[in-house]
């Protein structure tokens, strides 16, 4: 968690009379899909979640993926990893932009007309097969004694990234797979010891994406900043489950305290 969590900004703000675009992340799509109030909250009164505490080892282990990757990409030949599960002729995707895709502060990006939202998406890495369409990955990591897979009901943020990621490369003019993959890293837990070592299972999981979803929510997004009313909380949200029940102590205290 930061140092400082600034409880209430007042820039980054939807601003209903404003005729520029709208910068809408492809984490703020995700946010939206799982509580519109803590969007709304977030986007057009400036109040956010609290940040979470940062993975420096899953970063640590998606910094050296990238590296091993971009050495093949040099190359132009396939990594040891496509081979083992089949794509032989899939290698790293080389382009001027890898690197502006790759940055949280750029991303790849579009202006989505109908809603004037910029979408913007920092992805992990581009292949591209022999039929010249780009395949979308994305890098995940963890540590569990069970194969790791895409069959938990909170992983829907997963696949929503990479639909994501191939709708933003399908409307900047690219021919994109269906298929995206992930690159699961799973920390081995059965060493007899450590040794200043922690080594990973590596697993390559296909996944074929459908972003048909995507205008519709992006629709959907625009109507709740432009309108007035906060939306419903999601009834799962934790987040606000914790709001109201922080709020229902403190008007049962004042009430209670007032007939003392």
């Amino acid at each position: 968690m930061s140092d400082y969590y600034n409880s209430r900004r007042t820039s980054r703000l939807f601003d209903p009379k404003s005729k520029e675009s709208f910068k809408v992340s492809r984490s703020k799509i995700d946010l939206f899909l799982n509580c519109p109030l803590c969007f709304y909250l977030d986007c057009r009164l400036g109040v956010a979640r609290p940040p979470g505490f940062p993975f420096a080892l899953n970063s640590a282990v998606d910094a050296l993926l990238k590296k091993e990757f971009d050495l093949h990409r040099a190359k132009g030949r396939p990594h040891p990893l496509m081979q083992a599960y089949g794509l032989r002729e899939v290698i790293p995707y080389e382009h001027e932009n890898m690197d502006i895709w790759r940055s949280n502060f750029k991303g790849i990006t579009f202006l989505h007309e109908a809603t004037n939202l910029l979408v913007t998406g920092a992805i992990d890495d581009v292949w591209i097969n022999k039929e010249g369409e780009v395949i979308i990955v994305d890098y995940k990591a963890t540590s569990k004694e069970e194969k790791v897979s895409l069959d938990k009901e909170w992983q829907i943020g997963y696949k929503r990234q990479m639909e994501v990621y191939q709708w933003l490369f399908r409307k900047n003019g690219f021919k994109v797979s269906d298929t995206g993959y992930f690159v699961y890293c799973n920390g081995k837990l059965d060493r007899e010891s450590f040794d200043a070592r922690l080594e990973f299972d590596i697993d390559l999981i296909p996944y074929t994406g459908d972003s048909a979803w995507v205008d519709k929510a992006l629709t959907d997004i625009k109507d709740c900043l432009m309108s007035n009313t906060t939306p419903k909380p999601a009834k799962a949200c934790d987040y606000c489950a914790y709001r109201k029940a922080a709020r229902d102590a403190q008007d049962e205290h004042k009430k209670a305290q007032s007939k003392k």
